[in-house]
């Protein structure tokens, strides 16, 4: 989720800032991962518009079921190689597929968080639409993935504007991450969700144990998801409360060079 974010940064209503002020590193993370990853549902009454000329990737229109068309999309994102067309073309597919289990309301909140990625402030109003189809895969089945949901639902939290969320504040969202965490200590995703909200929210010192798992165990985590990690050591390089994020980024580059 590198994608930048045309969405205003803010303090969530009800919230509370980690570590005082907000830092304007830890604004633009809040602005950049609307979705989540990730990272949605399909919007009432908003289609996206595509240039229909440019083919989407095979994988995608050719996916049997929703929780397929997501992670066709996730493959593309994870290893740099999605477009627009991309992103538009896995929303614009989710009315295809009839199943209403979590599995299938996980995929529409990670889809859709994709494209509210992408676009910006022209689907704002896509966020809530995140935040509910999260919230049903929850509902459903909160073990779906171990927790997937419920990771794409805390980190929702934490990095969305609070304006445009319906339920949840930042301050619920590092609950979420946190039981998460503690839950399924060995998902390394989990490590670095929480390192980003910690950072995001400019309170970086409680990131560090979850930044060096992510190191200590880097090659379980997605290309995407490294360099998300480099990203975050080089926000906090210039803080003394993590010793190891001066030797952080060579890691990451070590690691993506063996790749």
């Amino acid at each position: 989720m590198q994608s930048s974010v045309a969405l205003r940064a803010e303090a969530p209503s009800g919230g509370v800032t980690r570590g005082g002020a907000w830092s304007a590193r830890g604004a633009r993370l809040r602005a950049s991962v609307v979705a989540a990853a990730t990272v949605a549902c399909f919007a009432l009454g908003c289609s996206a518009e595509r240039d229909v000329s440019v083919a989407p990737a095979a994988g995608l229109v050719e996916a049997v079921d929703a929780l397929a068309l997501s992670d066709a999309l996730e493959a593309l994102i994870a290893e740099g190689r999605d477009t627009p067309v991309d992103r538009e073309a896995a929303y614009d597919e989710l009315p295809r597929f009839t199943e209403r289990n979590a599995a299938y309301y996980f995929a529409r909140a990670a889809i859709t968080g994709r494209l509210v990625q992408q676009r910006g402030l022209r689907v704002a109003n896509l966020v809530e639409d995140v935040e509910h189809a999260a919230m049903k895969s929850v509902k459903l089945d909160p073990t779906f993935r171990d927790g997937a949901a419920k990771r794409l639902l805390g980190t929702l939290y934490v990095i969305a504007p609070a304006a445009l969320l319906k339920h949840g504040n930042s301050e619920a969202g590092l609950e979420i991450l946190e039981a998460l965490t503690e839950e399924h200590p060995d998902t390394m995703e989990n490590h670095l969700r929480l390192a980003e909200a910690y950072i995001s929210l400019g309170d970086p010192e409680p990131a560090c144990p979850h930044l060096r798992r992510c190191i200590n165990e880097m090659a379980s985590l997605r290309p995407d998801e490294q360099r998300l990690l480099e990203q975050l050591f080089s926000d906090i390089r210039p803080r003394t409360c993590c010793p190891v994020a001066d030797v952080a980024g060579d890691a990451v580059q070590q690691s993506q060079t063996r790749e």
